[in-house]
């Protein structure tokens, strides 16, 4: 199993209540540059064209979502619906695979599924966004298959599809937090809060395989970012468009940023020495 934590000695928790032993999924140098939906400013979203102009700039994290068909298939699908990416109409989970193979995103681009691209690039991590409930339970048959559990992040904006994914999961796998986790952060940690709470609730998240919490830019201020590193949690930021944002929440701390511009974002490490590119490129 996964384990992160070592409780470090009482006069050095002023400074740093955790120390960390990164779960698979983290132990990229940081910061992390993740190419949100593939990088949507340059390419249609979640698609093929997206996924490896992200993955030729040297991208070691690919961000993207995930829905079911009809009849069982994971797809990379952000909204439920096929209106306003296709020419089509409907929830996508009314339709077949091969129904919604035959569709076309921005009028070129098909849908990929979500085994094709953990198989397209073995060297790569994917954040996976869990859109829908019917996924959930053909997520860990993908990851079987592919044998891509220590490269994978499993998200979702409902705590109740985390925590049914983390019980039908054969082996831990790295997890953002639930928005419950997001507001325990931001809320209950203040400055009454003694060691042994702060111990307490970094326990419960390791045991959840928490290793990050990925937050809009509103939510990372700095004593987010601070309390957050106190559990020892990564924060990355969503989603950053703008160069001098970037910068803003580089400077501040975080561990990682999820961009649709994914070659300012590239630009913007590069100039502060910190990108940290995948070694090759292409699609095998």
């Amino acid at each position: 199993m996964m384990t992160r934590h070592a409780p470090f000695t009482s006069h050095t928790r002023s400074a740093c209540i955790l120390a960390i032993v990164r779960a698979p999924f983290l132990d990229h140098p940081r910061p992390v540059a993740f190419a949100h939906r593939g990088g949507a400013a340059h390419a249609p979203e979640n698609s093929w064209t997206a996924f490896e102009h992200a993955a030729k700039l040297g991208y070691a994290y690919l961000e993207t979502d995930a829905r079911a068909t009809s009849d069982g298939k994971l797809v990379a699908f952000h909204d439920r619906t096929l209106d306003r990416v296709t020419d089509a109409s409907g929830p996508i989970n009314a339709l077949s695979y091969r129904e919604v193979a035959a569709l076309r995103v921005s009028g070129t681009e098909p849908i990929p599924l979500i085994e094709d691209l953990l198989g397209a690039w073995p060297d790569v991590r994917f954040n996976i966004d869990l859109k829908d409930i019917p996924g959930i339970s053909l997520l860990p048959e993908v990851l079987r298959r592919t044998g891509a559990w220590d490269r994978v992040c499993v998200t979702s904006f409902s705590g109740n599809r985390l925590r049914t994914a983390r019980g039908l999961l054969d082996r831990p796998v790295c997890m953002a937090t639930s928005p419950t986790a997001i507001a325990g952060v931001r809320c209950n940690l203040g400055s009454s809060v003694r060691w042994p709470q702060i111990r307490m609730f970094a326990g419960f998240l390791s045991r959840c395989c928490v290793y990050c919490a990925q937050v809009p830019g509103k939510v990372a201020t700095a004593a987010f970012v601070r309390r957050a590193h106190a559990l020892g949690l990564d924060v990355h930021v969503w989603t950053i468009n703008d160069r001098a944002e970037m910068i803003r929440y580089l400077d501040l701390g975080a561990d990682g940023i999820m961009t649709d511009d994914i070659e300012t974002l590239r630009d913007v490490l590069i100039e502060r020495g910190q990108w940290h590119p995948r070694v090759g490129s292409g699609r095998l």
